[in-house]
């Protein structure tokens, strides 16, 4: 889902206490722990549940049990979009309030949920999402809200004189593209990745990283310029403007691959945080990239939602 959707909030509902299903009211108040009187609010990242007619409709073709709004402990029963399919960081905007998608589904309780006792089973654990509330006020029945899927950002900037003077072809750069379009499509989430060539110029390189934090990039690698040499200033730049280091990707990285390969160890690739973007100094070679990403990209998720505050363990 690419396009910004507007769904309809077809009912608003309140449970007084966990594990049980919640009843219709005439408004919610949204505020920063969730919804004002229900069992479920707090300074967590399930602050509010959402739930779909689309998936209630298939739970009572399949089961044949009529159901009704709140059934399921949703606080709010949407209609014009599967929420499933949403994703951690999509929002929805509209009648004064923002909320921002947390998680997909949940654990079931089976038995030990009155819900799952008055109804059979329950359509939460997979189709139901949950929200927190980035902008706190009313929702009623009747209101419309605009799905307003995220797009993460990538950067990604090749540092080479000669590459940037048209001497030779940089394929170092390309090949962290395609691992960051394999990576972003291996989780369906959606991506812009620009890349581009600079000399070994600490100034420029500054600027580049400066402009993509003002910018709210996502994530930013760098290749080349990570080794001893007179012009390899890529990790002196970065290390200056990360606001925290994440040592232990390169450190594991370097021990992993320099236990066969001794040169391994001597790259002074860095990784970090500047702001809310993710940086990664990476060697110049195609070889070296495949194998820093392949290490990066096991994690790289995980990261993003801890940068989110949301507890994916």
């Amino acid at each position: 889902m690419s396009q910004n959707i507007t769904i309809k909030v077809v009912s608003v509902n309140i449970s007084e206490r966990k594990g049980t299903t919640k009843h219709p009211v005439e408004y919610i108040e949204l505020n920063s722990n969730g919804v004002k009187g229900d069992a479920h609010a707090g300074s967590w990242h399930r602050q509010v549940s959402m739930l779909g007619t689309e998936s209630m409709s298939k739970f009572t073709q399949a089961s044949g049990l009529p159901v009704k709004y709140g059934d399921f402990a949703e606080n709010i029963t949407t209609e014009g979009l599967e929420l499933y399919k949403t994703k951690p960081g999509d929002k929805f905007i509209g009648a004064g309030v923002e909320l921002e998608v947390t998680q997909i589904g949940k654990s079931c309780h089976g038995d030990g949920c009155a819900i799952y006792r008055q109804v059979g089973s329950c359509v939460m654990p997979k189709e139901g999402i949950f929200v927190r509330v980035v902008k706190p006020g009313k929702l009623k029945a009747g209101d419309t809200l605009t799905y307003i899927p995220k797009i993460y950002n990538a950067l990604v900037i090749t540092l080479s004189d000669r590459a940037s003077r048209g001497e030779y072809e940089d394929k170092s750069g390309p090949e962290v593209v395609n691992q960051l379009k394999d990576f972003f499509n291996s989780i369906e989430w959606q991506f812009h990745v620009y890349h581009e060539i600079i000399p070994d110029d600490p100034n420029l390189l500054e600027n580049r990283l400066m402009m993509a934090r003002n910018n709210n990039y996502d994530i930013v690698i760098t290749t080349g310029g990570t080794g001893i040499g007179p012009r390899d200033i890529t990790p002196d730049v970065v290390s200056k403007l990360l606001d925290k280091q994440i040592p232990g990707i390169m450190e594991h990285i370097r021990i992993k691959y320099g236990a066969e390969k001794p040169n391994a160890l001597l790259s002074r690739g860095v990784a970090g945080l500047m702001g809310s973007t993710f940086v990664y100094t990476l060697p110049g070679s195609v070889k070296a990239v495949k194998e820093y990403m392949n290490e990066i990209t096991k994690v790289q998720k995980h990261l993003f939602l801890m940068l989110m505050g949301i507890d994916s363990h």
